[in-house]
């Protein structure tokens, strides 16, 4: 019956999809292309609606294999994707954006230029209104391009200096090049939305310029306006520039901070610390001991022979003064019970020891003010310089042995 027949087709095209997915799962793109083939030729007795389309399910899963497949070429991609395009109104500047990518990927530039230029020119009815986000990013990345090219011809004016006529044609080239780029880039940064390579060439732009004002404005609205998505981007971008503009350590720190409060982890809390370490605000010190600690909470600083040595300075200079000893409390409270195994064990004093003795140095002089001179990291560590006959580790012993009660106090 009619009915049987397009109940068993839909499960012979399900079944199909089925071993489409487990091919590509498994990297099988020979055995992938082929079912896709059979899936295709399926279609053509299919009348059904559903909510992701064929011709939307033939382009995922078929640029996905013609980007693995060994056999595969640029050619072929390249014929596939404009097939693809012909296939889906609703779909056609997602298609050509991903067209793009690949012929970046593939160092074909000029090409993909071409295809921003013709998909910018694009016009299709209503659907040009609703795809208006696409259209921007469409000109958006031919900005991008467009501030490569400015970008290499900056380079070459530089390169070759003061050289009169042939000078003066680079120059004007690279000014076109700039108004084309900074208009396409200030359009789609006006998006709420994480917008960061064209923020960067876009910055670029302006400072090389001398725009320092349309600069700070438009990293402050990407960093502040509450529209736009928690970026730590963001504010790393702006930190950077109040720095290459010479901005007050109050400026930075106040950039450093939010940074810090999204990502606590993040590498310039480095610099974050040092400044505030130099600060004469009591609060602003203690936040440094704050920022260096809540760092090395993560895996990824345990060997930061920087990190650890901003510790180990701070730390001495409280322990000498005596002063503030409440401050490591604090911290140390909620670490005592995983940090001597996240940081300190033997194994670790082994082979830290074995792999760059200043970190191993630094890490042994905050193991012994936190864990006290008993130790095992401490021990293992001061005992092999000591056997080493290196000056600084015998008188990191003296010191940890001398302030041994501080490790008391801070003990409890």
């Amino acid at each position: 019956s009619s009915n049987e027949h397009k109940l068993n087709f839909k499960k012979s095209k399900e079944a199909c999809l089925s071993y489409i997915q487990d091919a590509l799962l498994q990297k099988q793109w020979k055995r992938a292309a082929e079912f896709l083939t059979c899936y295709v030729e399926s279609l053509e007795k299919d009348y059904s609606r559903e909510h992701i389309g064929p011709s939307e399910m033939i382009w995922r899963i078929g640029t996905e294999i013609l980007w693995h497949h060994s056999q595969s070429s640029m050619k072929e991609f390249n014929c596939f994707m404009e097939q693809m395009k012909t296939l889906g109104v609703k779909r056609y500047l997602k298609v050509c954006l991903e067209h793009v990518f690949h012929l970046l990927c593939n160092g074909q530039i000029d090409e993909a230029y071409q295809n921003l230029s013709l998909a910018e020119s694009w016009r299709f009815g209503e659907q040009t209104a609703i795809q208006d986000k696409e259209m921007k990013l469409i000109q958006a990345y031919r900005g991008l391009l467009d501030y490569c090219s400015w970008s290499k011809q900056k380079n070459i004016l530089l390169e070759h200096g003061e050289d009169g006529f042939a000078d003066l044609a680079v120059e004007q080239e690279m000014h076109g090049y700039f108004r084309k780029a900074a208009v396409n880039l200030k359009e789609i940064i006006k998006i709420p939305g994480v917008w960061d390579v064209f923020v960067k060439c876009y910055v670029d732009l302006l400072e090389f310029y001398g725009d320092h004002n349309e600069a700070r404005q438009v990293l402050n609205e990407y960093a502040y306006n509450s529209k736009f998505p928690a970026n730590p981007n963001a504010h790393v971008y702006l930190y950077q520039f109040l720095k290459r503009q010479g901005e007050s350590k109050k400026s930075l720190i106040s950039a450093l901070k939010i940074l810090h409060d999204i990502v606590p982890s993040h590498e310039l809390m480095i610099d974050f610390n040092t400044m505030l370490q130099k600060s004469k605000k009591r609060k602003k010190r203690r936040l440094g001991l704050e920022v260096i600690f809540g760092a090395l909470d993560y895996a990824g600083w345990k060997e930061n022979a920087k990190a650890w040595s901003c510790l180990a300075r701070q730390l001495k200079q409280i322990v000498i003064s005596e002063k503030h000893l409440d401050w490591i409390k604090q911290e140390w409270n909620s670490r005592k019970d995983w940090w001597p195994a996240f940081h300190f064990s033997r194994y670790l004093a082994k082979r830290n020891w074995q792999e760059n003795k200043s970190l191993s140095y630094e890490k042994a002089l905050v193991a012994g003010i936190l864990l006290g001179k008993d130790c095992k990291y401490f021990k293992y560590v001061s005992h092999q310089g000591c056997k080493a006959q290196l000056k600084r580790f015998r008188m990191l012993k003296k010191f940890v042995t001398r302030h041994n009660p501080v490790y008391l106090r801070i003990s409890g």
